[in-house]
């Protein structure tokens, strides 16, 4: 099956049937490596043979965790950290070095005794997205075969993500407000890229980013109201993205002349 109107290809990876409401949930995974199989959630999507009497229409609910082949610079990124720092018996450095080793791990973050005494937490992700659950639970196996006898629970999260709306109307000179979405759409998309899991995304920054954009004369942050802070307690770590109607069309971005 593949998304409606791409040519990405997905192929279930068990058998079902199909219940009494007419409905059948199965897994899948992409035929194409790479991130390009990863989707939004909900994307409508059409089997390529359908059974008789089966609508060919189809919704891939989540498809998440793809990545691409490790890059030289990441290698040596991984390689420096091991000279810098020397394994230690089982220190958060050496949780972090554990986990980015392991394919579809792009960045790893540590949270010793989150749950009390003897406990590591680490929230993974892969490409600045989540990671599939067949990810974490590789990296749940290695990091059990290699955590010190002393730590009594280790666990592999992903991270809860969390979306934050952006409203703004701006004042504009020489500048259209087309190419005003795009710049700003530009700065709060990297914005947001550089938020880790558990990290505040802070209003006046937002704002001030929407200010730096030539031609930006004013502006108003319409939303958020106030810094937008993820929840990290005992039963989740949550992740600030920008919703994406908000990035990706902005279609509430208004200009007064």
């Amino acid at each position: 099956m593949r998304p409606t109107g791409h040519r990405q290809r997905y192929q279930t990876t068990a058998p079902g049937m199909i219940d009494a409401t007419g409905s059948l949930t199965l897994p899948a995974r992409a035929l194409e490596s790479g991130t390009q199989g990863n989707l939004a959630d909900n994307k409508p999507g059409t089997l390529l043979m359908a059974p008789e009497g089966v609508d060919s229409k189809v919704t891939l609910t989540r498809m998440v965790g793809g990545s691409e082949a490790e890059s030289d610079a990441a290698l040596l990124a991984r390689l420096l950290e091991v000279i810098r720092r020397s394994p230690a018996g089982g220190n958060q450095y050496d949780y972090h070095r554990w986990a980015v080793s392991l394919p579809g791990v792009t960045e790893a973050y540590v949270y010793p005794l989150r749950r009390g005494y003897g406990t590591v937490d680490v929230v993974i992700v892969t490409h600045n997205d989540l990671p599939s659950p067949e990810t974490i639970k590789a990296v749940q196996r290695y990091l059990d075969e290699m955590r010190p006898v002393t730590v009594k629970d280790c666990l592999v999260l992903a991270p809860e993500v969390v979306k934050a709306d952006i409203t703004s109307r701006v004042s504009l000179s020489n500048l259209t407000l087309d190419a005003a979405r795009k710049q700003i759409t530009s700065a709060l998309t990297d914005y947001f890229n550089r938020l880790v899991p558990g990290e505040v995304a802070v209003r006046t920054q937002l704002g001030a980013l929407i200010s730096e954009v030539v031609g930006v004369v004013d502006y108003q942050l319409l939303a958020p109201k106030t810094n937008v802070v993820p929840v990290v307690n005992k039963q989740t770590v949550q992740w600030i993205r920008a919703a994406a109607q908000c990035l990706a069309a902005t279609e509430k971005l208004c200009a007064d002349r």
